[in-house]
């Protein structure tokens, strides 16, 4: 595998969320048939969120070398010789230009082709801004339109059925007095992952850099079972019965009734009532004090920060926290645990917020905090594991409208490729 760099080469920093490979070469031929193999070009171009096309394309046309725009072995050419060093300092100049928002530098754009307009949609902030038409790849682009994948219909439905789900709106934006997606339809997705994910990790290394006595002043609990029955008389009523996470939810790595998990979540309870409410709990010192007790990267936290982050409010609360919750969720057993507490969480507010899942869901699909083969799974068997069997049944049926959508965007996928 190549060495990885940052995405944008001007960023020192080690923890940079985004990288990608490397660019690697190899000479063929000799004489005027001497050609160049980008041999991870495919790789690159993944890592980018852009068509391997766009890419060997940019390359001739900065070189004025032809190429080979549609491989089937997976061989982008250029004639010529080019050294590896001087196609990495071109890529730098596609990245500016067809990957990077022109606001907030972000990679996390995605690429809208409208009307002779090539439009950067940026996933970070929220900015949309045009690519230059004058370029010479922004004629190929405009000519080679790439088919429209089921990640880019399903994001299109999802908006489209939270607008139809959303319900009459008030005036103001807010429906029935909570907060919602807004009026158009649209989910907010407004939000600094990058930025988030570099100060976490530059924060947590700081932590470990600390010495061991030092954390072991500051972050002393008397876990007595005295002690924490008494912490947990003086917490509210609701948040007391949010908190069943020692008894028959033990965890599957044998962790069960480990207290460390009522630690974070007494912590939260306690930053959320100092701060005016859980909405102004930071996500770095979430995700610091979960390290600190060496549960940042166990599945069961997820359950922990579901039952303690989110409330009625959950729809508007998503949006805020994914991504943290992203940086988190590393596996199917994540997912399954994100799920899990939500479940719990639903079961919590009472029977008439179980039509909540429909956006819960659309929202953790759209984030990619769920992917679609762990829905489809988690939709089609009800589980005793974290809620009753009779609530787990009824969960999934409200969320069947969500399902069935699932399953149309797919269907219409596969018809298109007929």
């Amino acid at each position: 595998m190549a060495a990885l760099v940052n995405v944008r080469r001007d960023v020192s920093d080690n923890f940079y969320r985004y990288k990608m490979e490397r660019i690697q070469t190899k000479i063929e031929g000799k004489g005027n048939g001497i050609k160049t193999v980008v041999v991870n070009l495919s790789s690159v171009a993944q890592s980018l969120a852009r068509p391997g096309s766009y890419l060997i394309k940019y390359f001739g046309f900065e070189l004025g070398a032809q190429t080979n725009i549609d491989p089937a072995d997976d061989r982008w050419i250029i004639n010529g010789a080019h050294e590896a060093n001087k196609l990495q300092e071109l890529l730098d100049g596609f990245i500016s230009r067809f990957v990077l928002c022109k606001k907030c530098k972000n990679p996390e754009t995605d690429v809208h082709i409208k009307d002779g307009h090539i439009t950067l949609d940026c996933k970070a902030c929220g900015q949309r801004t045009d690519v230059d038409l004058r370029l010479k790849l922004s004629g190929f682009i405009l000519k080679n339109v790439p088919k429209k994948t089921k990640k880019d219909k399903a994001e299109r439905k999802a908006a489209r059925k939270a607008k139809q789900n959303g319900g009459k709106d008030n005036g103001s934006g807010e429906e029935n007095g909570s907060d919602q997606p807004s009026p158009n339809g649209d989910i907010d997705i407004a939000s600094d992952d990058d930025a988030l994910t570099r100060k976490i990790k530059k924060e947590a290394q700081n932590l470990d850099s600390k010495p061991v006595a030092d954390k072991e002043v500051e972050w002393a609990v008397d876990m007595s079972e005295e002690a924490v029955k008494a912490r947990q008389q003086v917490l509210p009523d609701e948040f007391k019965a949010k908190l069943v996470l020692n008894g028959e939810d033990e965890d599957e790595d044998g962790e069960g009734g480990n207290t460390v998990y009522d630690q974070l979540a007494d912590w939260i309870q306690a930053e959320a009532n100092a701060k005016g409410g859980v909405d102004n709990v930071d996500d770095v010192e979430i995700y610091l004090k979960a390290k600190e007790l060496g549960i940042e990267a166990k599945h069961r936290t997820l359950i922990v920060l579901v039952m303690t982050l989110f409330n009625e409010n959950i729809f508007s609360q998503i949006p805020k926290r994914q991504g943290m919750l992203k940086t988190m969720i590393t596996s199917e057993r994540h997912e399954k645990a994100l799920l899990g507490g939500t479940e719990k969480l639903l079961a919590e507010l009472g029977k008439e917020h179980y039509d909540k899942i429909v956006k819960i869901l659309q929202l953790y699909y759209h984030f990619d905090l769920a992917s679609e083969d762990f829905l489809k799974k988690w939709g089609a068997k009800s589980s005793k594991r974290y809620v009753d069997g009779s609530t787990s049944k009824k969960i999934r049926k409200a969320a069947e409208p969500f399902m069935t959508w699932l399953e149309e965007a797919e269907s219409e996928e596969d018809s298109d490729e007929e």
